[in-house]
Protein backbone atom coordinates (compact mmCIF):
# COMPACT_ATOMS: atom_id res chain seq x y z
CA UNK A 1 0.00 0.00 0.00
CA UNK A 2 2.86 2.33 -0.29
CA UNK A 3 2.04 5.22 -2.47
CA UNK A 4 4.82 5.86 -5.34
CA UNK A 5 4.40 10.29 -7.32
CA UNK A 6 4.11 9.69 -10.63
CA UNK A 7 5.51 12.88 -11.31
CA UNK A 8 5.79 13.25 -14.86
CA UNK A 9 4.03 12.20 -18.06
CA UNK A 10 4.26 11.88 -21.87
CA UNK A 11 2.95 10.33 -24.62
CA UNK A 12 2.95 10.47 -28.73
CA UNK A 13 0.44 8.24 -30.24
CA UNK A 14 -2.47 8.53 -33.08
CA UNK A 15 -3.57 11.18 -31.68
CA UNK A 16 -0.52 14.03 -31.87
CA UNK A 17 2.90 14.02 -31.11
CA UNK A 18 2.70 15.21 -26.56
CA UNK A 19 0.03 14.35 -24.40
CA UNK A 20 -1.64 17.96 -24.71
CA UNK A 21 -2.45 17.14 -28.27
CA UNK A 22 -3.63 14.22 -27.90
CA UNK A 23 -6.02 15.64 -25.25
CA UNK A 24 -7.08 18.51 -27.04
CA UNK A 25 -8.03 16.10 -29.75
CA UNK A 26 -10.12 13.92 -27.82
CA UNK A 27 -11.93 16.66 -26.34
CA UNK A 28 -12.98 18.59 -29.77
CA UNK A 29 -14.15 14.82 -31.04
CA UNK A 30 -11.22 14.58 -33.81
CA UNK A 31 -11.29 11.10 -35.37
CA UNK A 32 -8.10 9.06 -34.94
CA UNK A 33 -6.21 9.70 -37.97
CA UNK A 34 -5.99 5.64 -39.24
CA UNK A 35 -3.93 4.83 -42.16
CA UNK A 36 -4.87 1.52 -43.79
CA UNK A 37 -2.14 -0.83 -44.45
CA UNK A 38 -1.59 -3.26 -47.37
CA UNK A 39 -0.08 -6.35 -46.26
CA UNK A 40 -0.92 -8.54 -49.05
CA UNK A 41 -1.27 -12.57 -48.21
CA UNK A 42 -3.19 -12.11 -45.61
CA UNK A 43 -6.55 -10.61 -47.13
CA UNK A 44 -5.68 -6.94 -47.77
CA UNK A 45 -6.62 -3.93 -45.65
CA UNK A 46 -6.32 -3.08 -42.14
CA UNK A 47 -6.69 0.01 -40.70
CA UNK A 48 -3.83 1.32 -38.04
CA UNK A 49 -3.46 4.19 -35.49
CA UNK A 50 -0.18 5.48 -36.34
CA UNK A 51 1.69 8.98 -34.61
CA UNK A 52 1.82 11.64 -37.41
CA UNK A 53 5.31 12.00 -37.74
CA UNK A 54 6.64 11.42 -41.31
CA UNK A 55 10.24 9.93 -41.29
CA UNK A 56 11.70 7.09 -43.54
CA UNK A 57 15.23 6.37 -41.58
CA UNK A 58 13.00 4.01 -38.74
CA UNK A 59 16.25 4.89 -36.14
CA UNK A 60 15.59 8.47 -36.64
CA UNK A 61 12.37 8.86 -36.21
CA UNK A 62 12.27 6.14 -33.05
CA UNK A 63 14.94 8.67 -31.23
CA UNK A 64 12.65 11.89 -32.71
CA UNK A 65 9.85 10.71 -30.61
CA UNK A 66 11.35 8.91 -28.03
CA UNK A 67 13.23 11.76 -26.87
CA UNK A 68 10.27 14.22 -27.37
CA UNK A 69 7.95 12.20 -24.67
CA UNK A 70 11.18 12.10 -22.33
CA UNK A 71 11.01 15.20 -22.18
CA UNK A 72 7.70 15.90 -21.76
CA UNK A 73 7.63 13.63 -18.88
CA UNK A 74 10.88 15.28 -17.51
CA UNK A 75 13.21 12.52 -17.84
CA UNK A 76 16.12 14.72 -17.35
CA UNK A 77 15.04 14.73 -13.53
CA UNK A 78 15.66 11.10 -13.45
CA UNK A 79 18.53 10.10 -15.55
CA UNK A 80 20.41 8.27 -11.85
CA UNK A 81 17.40 6.42 -11.26
CA UNK A 82 16.04 3.36 -13.42
CA UNK A 83 15.07 3.00 -16.36
CA UNK A 84 12.18 0.30 -17.85
CA UNK A 85 11.43 0.07 -21.17
CA UNK A 86 8.59 -2.04 -22.21
CA UNK A 87 8.28 -3.57 -25.69
CA UNK A 88 7.08 -6.29 -26.95
CA UNK A 89 8.47 -5.45 -30.87
CA UNK A 90 11.85 -3.41 -29.87
CA UNK A 91 13.47 -2.77 -33.08
CA UNK A 92 12.00 -5.13 -35.49
CA UNK A 93 10.54 -2.10 -37.67
CA UNK A 94 14.30 -0.92 -38.24
CA UNK A 95 15.39 -4.64 -39.69
CA UNK A 96 12.03 -4.66 -41.93
CA UNK A 97 12.19 -0.81 -43.31
CA UNK A 98 16.10 -0.21 -45.02
CA UNK A 99 19.40 -1.41 -45.63
CA UNK A 100 20.59 1.30 -43.10
CA UNK A 101 18.41 -0.21 -40.80
CA UNK A 102 19.04 -3.66 -41.18
CA UNK A 103 21.33 -4.33 -38.24
CA UNK A 104 18.65 -5.59 -35.96
CA UNK A 105 20.36 -6.43 -32.40
CA UNK A 106 18.87 -8.01 -29.71
CA UNK A 107 17.55 -6.52 -26.10
CA UNK A 108 20.65 -5.46 -24.54
CA UNK A 109 21.41 -3.45 -28.07
CA UNK A 110 18.52 -1.85 -27.76
CA UNK A 111 18.62 -0.83 -24.39
CA UNK A 112 22.10 0.71 -24.84
CA UNK A 113 20.60 2.74 -27.71
CA UNK A 114 17.76 4.24 -25.74
CA UNK A 115 20.26 4.68 -22.75
CA UNK A 116 22.59 6.88 -25.65
CA UNK A 117 19.65 8.27 -26.74
CA UNK A 118 18.45 9.47 -23.09
CA UNK A 119 21.66 10.10 -21.57
CA UNK A 120 20.92 7.53 -19.21
CA UNK A 121 23.49 7.04 -15.85
CA UNK A 122 20.97 4.62 -14.27
CA UNK A 123 20.75 0.82 -14.55
CA UNK A 124 18.06 -0.47 -17.39
CA UNK A 125 15.66 -3.10 -17.68
CA UNK A 126 13.53 -4.45 -21.08
CA UNK A 127 10.71 -5.94 -20.15
CA UNK A 128 8.15 -8.03 -22.58
CA UNK A 129 5.34 -9.52 -21.52
CA UNK A 130 3.61 -9.05 -24.66
CA UNK A 131 0.58 -6.74 -24.10
CA UNK A 132 1.20 -6.31 -20.13
CA UNK A 133 4.78 -5.42 -20.48
CA UNK A 134 3.96 -1.78 -19.86
CA UNK A 135 1.59 -2.33 -17.04
CA UNK A 136 4.34 -5.29 -15.55
CA UNK A 137 7.14 -2.52 -15.80
CA UNK A 138 5.21 0.03 -13.82
CA UNK A 139 4.44 -2.83 -11.38
CA UNK A 140 8.09 -3.23 -11.36
CA UNK A 141 8.96 -0.09 -10.73
CA UNK A 142 6.77 0.62 -8.11
CA UNK A 143 8.30 -2.62 -5.82
CA UNK A 144 11.56 -0.87 -6.72
CA UNK A 145 10.67 2.85 -5.03
CA UNK A 146 8.33 1.86 -2.42
CA UNK A 147 11.38 -0.96 -1.21
CA UNK A 148 13.83 1.97 -1.19
CA UNK A 149 15.91 0.38 -3.94
CA UNK A 150 15.70 3.48 -5.69
CA UNK A 151 14.32 6.95 -5.72
CA UNK A 152 13.21 7.98 -9.55
CA UNK A 153 12.54 6.17 -12.52
CA UNK A 154 11.13 6.50 -15.86
CA UNK A 155 8.43 4.10 -17.38
CA UNK A 156 9.21 3.87 -21.32
CA UNK A 157 6.79 2.10 -23.61
CA UNK A 158 8.08 1.97 -27.02
CA UNK A 159 5.84 0.14 -29.79
CA UNK A 160 6.22 1.02 -33.11
CA UNK A 161 5.05 0.12 -36.55
CA UNK A 162 6.50 -2.98 -37.48
CA UNK A 163 5.08 -5.85 -40.35
CA UNK A 164 5.62 -8.67 -38.05
CA UNK A 165 3.12 -7.37 -35.38
CA UNK A 166 0.58 -6.84 -37.75
CA UNK A 167 0.71 -10.32 -39.98
CA UNK A 168 0.93 -12.10 -36.85
CA UNK A 169 -2.78 -10.97 -35.93
CA UNK A 170 -4.21 -11.07 -38.94
CA UNK A 171 -3.07 -14.27 -40.21
CA UNK A 172 -4.60 -15.41 -36.78
CA UNK A 173 -8.25 -13.60 -38.31
CA UNK A 174 -7.76 -10.86 -35.02
CA UNK A 175 -8.26 -8.02 -36.67
CA UNK A 176 -11.02 -5.46 -37.62
CA UNK A 177 -11.82 -4.33 -40.67
CA UNK A 178 -13.50 -1.18 -39.83
CA UNK A 179 -12.80 0.45 -36.68
CA UNK A 180 -12.12 -0.82 -32.84
CA UNK A 181 -15.67 -1.05 -31.35
CA UNK A 182 -14.91 -1.46 -27.05
CA UNK A 183 -17.62 -4.15 -26.04
CA UNK A 184 -19.58 -2.92 -29.11
CA UNK A 185 -22.36 -4.80 -30.66
CA UNK A 186 -21.00 -5.13 -33.86
CA UNK A 187 -16.93 -5.46 -32.83
CA UNK A 188 -14.64 -7.19 -35.38
CA UNK A 189 -11.38 -7.20 -33.66
CA UNK A 190 -8.81 -5.01 -32.94
CA UNK A 191 -7.12 -2.12 -34.29
CA UNK A 192 -3.40 -1.95 -34.07
CA UNK A 193 -1.55 1.27 -33.34
CA UNK A 194 1.59 2.79 -32.45
CA UNK A 195 2.64 4.40 -29.29
CA UNK A 196 5.69 6.16 -27.03
CA UNK A 197 4.70 6.77 -23.55
CA UNK A 198 6.65 7.67 -20.64
CA UNK A 199 5.91 7.87 -16.79
CA UNK A 200 8.51 9.38 -14.29
CA UNK A 201 7.78 7.95 -10.89
CA UNK A 202 9.52 9.21 -7.60
CA UNK A 203 9.57 8.48 -4.17
CA UNK A 204 10.55 11.86 -3.31
CA UNK A 205 8.15 14.13 -5.46
CA UNK A 206 4.86 14.93 -4.93
CA UNK A 207 1.97 14.33 -7.12
CA UNK A 208 -2.17 14.72 -7.69
CA UNK A 209 -1.08 11.31 -9.25
CA UNK A 210 0.07 7.70 -6.69
CA UNK A 211 0.80 4.50 -7.99
CA UNK A 212 -0.43 2.23 -5.38
CA UNK A 213 0.47 -1.04 -6.61
CA UNK A 214 -1.47 -3.98 -8.49
CA UNK A 215 -1.18 -7.17 -9.91
CA UNK A 216 0.10 -9.38 -12.53
CA UNK A 217 -1.20 -12.59 -13.56
CA UNK A 218 -0.50 -15.30 -16.13
CA UNK A 219 -2.76 -18.00 -16.92
CA UNK A 220 -1.05 -20.40 -19.13
CA UNK A 221 -4.26 -22.33 -20.03
CA UNK A 222 -5.26 -19.30 -22.32
CA UNK A 223 -2.03 -19.00 -24.55
CA UNK A 224 -4.07 -17.01 -26.63
CA UNK A 225 -6.50 -15.61 -24.93
CA UNK A 226 -8.42 -14.03 -21.74
CA UNK A 227 -9.12 -16.07 -18.67
CA UNK A 228 -12.28 -15.17 -16.56
CA UNK A 229 -11.17 -16.79 -13.40
CA UNK A 230 -7.54 -15.23 -13.61
CA UNK A 231 -9.31 -11.80 -14.29
CA UNK A 232 -11.55 -11.94 -11.05
CA UNK A 233 -8.02 -13.55 -9.18
CA UNK A 234 -6.43 -10.55 -10.74
CA UNK A 235 -8.44 -7.66 -9.58
CA UNK A 236 -8.73 -9.72 -5.74
CA UNK A 237 -5.09 -9.10 -5.71
CA UNK A 238 -4.82 -5.60 -7.04
CA UNK A 239 -7.40 -4.50 -4.19
CA UNK A 240 -5.67 -6.33 -1.65
CA UNK A 241 -1.62 -4.85 -2.12
CA UNK A 242 -3.34 -1.36 -2.96
CA UNK A 243 -6.08 -1.20 0.07
CA UNK A 244 -8.52 -0.45 -2.27
CA UNK A 245 -11.95 -1.63 -1.63
CA UNK A 246 -13.40 -2.99 -4.29
CA UNK A 247 -16.96 -1.09 -3.79
CA UNK A 248 -14.36 2.15 -3.56
CA UNK A 249 -13.05 1.63 -6.87
CA UNK A 250 -14.67 4.74 -9.01
CA UNK A 251 -13.38 3.92 -12.57
CA UNK A 252 -11.22 0.99 -14.55
CA UNK A 253 -9.68 1.57 -17.32
CA UNK A 254 -10.51 -1.77 -19.25
CA UNK A 255 -9.30 -3.65 -21.96
CA UNK A 256 -12.37 -3.70 -24.30
CA UNK A 257 -9.80 -3.80 -27.27
CA UNK A 258 -13.27 -5.23 -29.69
CA UNK A 259 -12.81 -8.18 -29.67
CA UNK A 260 -15.89 -10.89 -30.11
CA UNK A 261 -14.85 -13.39 -27.36
CA UNK A 262 -12.19 -11.24 -25.35
CA UNK A 263 -14.98 -8.81 -24.94
CA UNK A 264 -17.21 -10.87 -23.51
CA UNK A 265 -15.13 -12.78 -21.36
CA UNK A 266 -13.85 -9.06 -19.98
CA UNK A 267 -17.66 -8.26 -18.85
CA UNK A 268 -18.08 -11.66 -17.37
CA UNK A 269 -15.40 -11.06 -15.24
CA UNK A 270 -16.17 -7.63 -14.18
CA UNK A 271 -19.65 -8.22 -13.29
CA UNK A 272 -18.20 -11.36 -10.95
CA UNK A 273 -15.42 -9.10 -9.46
CA UNK A 274 -17.49 -5.85 -8.38
CA UNK A 275 -21.08 -6.74 -6.33
CA UNK A 276 -21.50 -2.52 -8.51
CA UNK A 277 -19.42 -2.60 -11.20
CA UNK A 278 -17.42 1.27 -11.38
CA UNK A 279 -17.86 3.56 -14.20
CA UNK A 280 -15.54 1.73 -17.31
CA UNK A 281 -13.48 3.71 -19.92
CA UNK A 282 -11.80 2.41 -22.89
CA UNK A 283 -8.73 4.09 -25.10
CA UNK A 284 -8.34 1.55 -27.20
CA UNK A 285 -10.64 3.35 -30.08
CA UNK A 286 -8.53 6.28 -29.41
CA UNK A 287 -5.34 5.14 -29.72
CA UNK A 288 -4.89 1.54 -30.78
CA UNK A 289 -3.78 -1.23 -29.44
CA UNK A 290 -0.12 0.01 -28.67
CA UNK A 291 0.77 -3.69 -27.38
CA UNK A 292 3.24 -3.20 -24.99
CA UNK A 293 3.78 -0.09 -24.59
CA UNK A 294 -0.37 0.23 -24.35
CA UNK A 295 -0.59 0.49 -20.47
CA UNK A 296 1.58 3.19 -20.00
CA UNK A 297 -0.02 5.56 -23.13
CA UNK A 298 -3.06 4.55 -21.62
CA UNK A 299 -2.31 5.53 -17.57
CA UNK A 300 -0.93 8.69 -19.34
CA UNK A 301 -4.14 9.88 -21.54
CA UNK A 302 -5.99 8.70 -18.85
CA UNK A 303 -5.06 10.57 -15.82
CA UNK A 304 -4.86 13.70 -18.35
CA UNK A 305 -8.65 13.30 -19.16
CA UNK A 306 -9.43 13.69 -16.14
CA UNK A 307 -7.47 16.66 -15.03
CA UNK A 308 -9.36 18.43 -17.93
CA UNK A 309 -12.64 16.86 -18.75
CA UNK A 310 -11.87 15.15 -22.25
CA UNK A 311 -13.27 11.76 -23.03
CA UNK A 312 -13.26 9.34 -25.98
CA UNK A 313 -16.08 8.69 -27.88
CA UNK A 314 -17.10 5.28 -29.69
CA UNK A 315 -18.57 4.49 -33.02
CA UNK A 316 -20.62 1.34 -31.52
CA UNK A 317 -23.51 0.86 -29.15
CA UNK A 318 -22.54 -1.45 -25.82
CA UNK A 319 -23.59 -4.84 -26.91
CA UNK A 320 -26.32 -5.19 -24.20
CA UNK A 321 -25.91 -8.59 -23.84
CA UNK A 322 -22.51 -7.71 -22.05
CA UNK A 323 -24.49 -6.28 -19.61
CA UNK A 324 -21.75 -3.38 -18.49
CA UNK A 325 -21.88 0.19 -20.25
CA UNK A 326 -19.27 2.25 -20.83
CA UNK A 327 -19.18 6.10 -19.70
CA UNK A 328 -20.17 8.55 -21.85
CA UNK A 329 -18.56 11.49 -19.54
CA UNK A 330 -15.81 11.61 -17.08
CA UNK A 331 -17.47 10.43 -13.97
CA UNK A 332 -17.15 13.25 -11.18
CA UNK A 333 -14.83 12.85 -8.04
CA UNK A 334 -12.73 9.88 -9.47
CA UNK A 335 -10.22 9.33 -7.09
CA UNK A 336 -9.44 5.91 -7.20
CA UNK A 337 -8.76 3.86 -10.11
CA UNK A 338 -7.54 0.51 -12.18
CA UNK A 339 -5.80 0.70 -15.54
CA UNK A 340 -6.22 -2.95 -16.35
CA UNK A 341 -4.34 -4.58 -19.79
CA UNK A 342 -5.45 -8.23 -20.83
CA UNK A 343 -3.03 -10.21 -23.50
CA UNK A 344 -1.36 -12.82 -24.89
CA UNK A 345 0.12 -15.45 -23.56
CA UNK A 346 -2.73 -15.67 -20.91
CA UNK A 347 -1.24 -12.39 -19.03
CA UNK A 348 -3.50 -10.32 -17.11
CA UNK A 349 -1.87 -7.16 -15.29
CA UNK A 350 -3.60 -4.04 -13.29
CA UNK A 351 -2.32 -1.50 -11.25
CA UNK A 352 -3.92 1.13 -8.40
CA UNK A 353 -4.02 4.50 -8.19
CA UNK A 354 -4.86 7.18 -6.42
CA UNK A 355 -6.10 10.90 -7.25
CA UNK A 356 -5.34 12.90 -4.38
Amino acid sequence: MTAVAIAGRGLACALGLDLASAVAALRTGAGVPQKRLLRGGLGGEFPYCAIPLREPHWNRRAREIVMRVAEEAGARNAVDGVLFVATSSYDIGAAENTAEDAALGDYPSFADRLRGWLGWRGPVYLINTGCTSGLNALLAAHALLSGHEAEEALVLGVELENRLTLTGFAAMQLLSRSACKPFGAHRDGLVLGEAVAALRLSARAGSRWQLMGGASLVDGSQPTGQSGPAIVDMYQRALSASGFAASGVDLIKVQAAGGITSDRTEAEALRESFARVPALVSLKAALGHAMGASGVAEVALLSACLECGAWPTYSDAVDTGLGVELAVAPPAGVRRLLATILGFGGSHATVAIECR
